[in-house]
């Protein structure tokens, strides 16, 4: 049997009440059959609460207390300690049985970033991956979070390890009130997004997930988790609620930007049944091409790159004095010009900057 390591009073079997009330007889003298007569309970009846198969209900209780003179209270409480601690072993035995499965999940990094106590336990780490997971039985997270193991494709990919990075920002999402998603409104608030991206982190972070909220859009910045292989996700919560996921640990600002503009262009663009985990192994489906061409001609619109094209050859002065006429920050415009072939990717990278953002505080209804 799989023992408990939590510090407690409770034994590692559990003790039916019937034994003490076996003991109890013996001490007095009294036959079973005896007891049955004397409480007016069939001989079968007294057996059986003996044995722990039968429960010593109230009406019992009062009856052994003025046959035996031991309190009613006592039998109870002896009882409901038996049922409890019978209970808490095939619990504990249960979660034994789930070790194994929750070796696949990355334990230890979750740990790191304070999603799961840190312990190393395998009983309290089964416990503590079912309350991160809202699930009674580690086997049903497949079901819960089908999303993950439909996207993990790559041959070094962890769906674990993806389900439990999609699950943290569901976790985050639920202390974020949102308005119900308004289209509209998000397409007006999709300038002002833009021009955040010429702000630092701690200028823009908090307005930014205000500014989403007030458009039914719940944004959650989330670490990375090795093997997930995803830079953002977008999903709906409920029919008036989305959330926009992105993995923000040591990401470059401009691959960040991109990856809003793209997540929020599924929302504009597709259905609320749509699921969409962004990677770099990602299949370039239509509405995967769709979400890229609006991210980028948002960001930098199709005229403005045109007459960009033309500045080549490509100096840091041009590039700054061209982002700030677009009103766009410079990281941008060099990510795009790496991304079309028009300029190495080793060069002019001194204008893109690696951040790392934190949770965003619940915004008011």
């Amino acid at each position: 049997m799989t023992t408990e390591r939590l510090a407690g009073p409770w034994p590692d079997v559990a003790i039916p009440p019937g034994e003490t009330l076996a003991d109890t007889l013996q001490a007095k003298g009294i036959a079973q059959s005896d007891l049955a007569r004397r409480t007016g309970r069939p001989v079968q009846a007294i057996n059986e609460i003996i044995k722990g198969k039968k429960e010593i209900t109230p009406e019992t209780a009062l009856a052994l207390e003025r046959v035996l003179g031991t309190p009613a209270y006592v039998w109870l409480n002896l009882e409901r300690d038996y049922r409890y601690n019978k209970a808490r072993l095939e619990d504990l035995e249960r979660l034994g049985r789930q070790v194994e499965e929750a070796r696949t999940y990355p334990y230890a990094e979750m740990a790191k970033l304070g999603w799961v106590a840190v312990t190393r336990d395998p009983i309290e780490r089964v416990r503590e991956l079912l309350k991160y997971f809202g699930v009674a039985r580690l086997d049903t997270i497949p079901e819960v979070q089908s999303v993950a193991y439909r996207k993990s494709r790559r041959k070094d990919a962890s769906p674990q390890a993806l389900a439990a990075w999609l699950r943290r920002g569901e976790i985050e999402a639920s202390q974020v009130n949102t308005k119900p998603f308004d289209a509209r409104k998000l397409r007006t608030a999709i300038p002002r997004i833009r021009t955040m991206t010429q702000w630092p982190p701690d200028k823009f972070q908090q307005p930014l997930c205000d500014l989403c909220a007030e458009c039914g859009v719940a944004l959650a910045f989330v670490p990375h988790l090795p093997k997930t292989h995803a830079n953002g996700a977008v999903r709906w919560l409920d029919k008036d609620t989305a959330l926009v996921q992105l993995s923000v640990l040591h990401r470059y600002d401009d691959i960040f930007w991109f990856s809003l503009f793209h997540e929020l262009g599924h929302l504009l663009l597709h259905g609320k049944r749509d699921v969409f985990v962004e990677g770099p192994d990602v299949e370039k489906t239509q509405k995967e091409q769709e979400a890229d061409r609006f991210a980028a001609d948002t960001l930098i619109r199709p005229h403005d790159f045109e007459e960009l094209r033309a500045l080549a050859p490509f100096a840091e002065a041009t590039v700054k004095e061209f982002a700030e006429g677009i009103r766009v920050a410079a990281s941008i415009v060099v990510g795009r010009l790496q991304h079309e072939g028009l300029l190495p990717y080793t060069h002019l990278n001194a204008l893109r900057a690696k951040f790392q953002l934190k949770e965003c505080e619940g915004q008011a209804a």
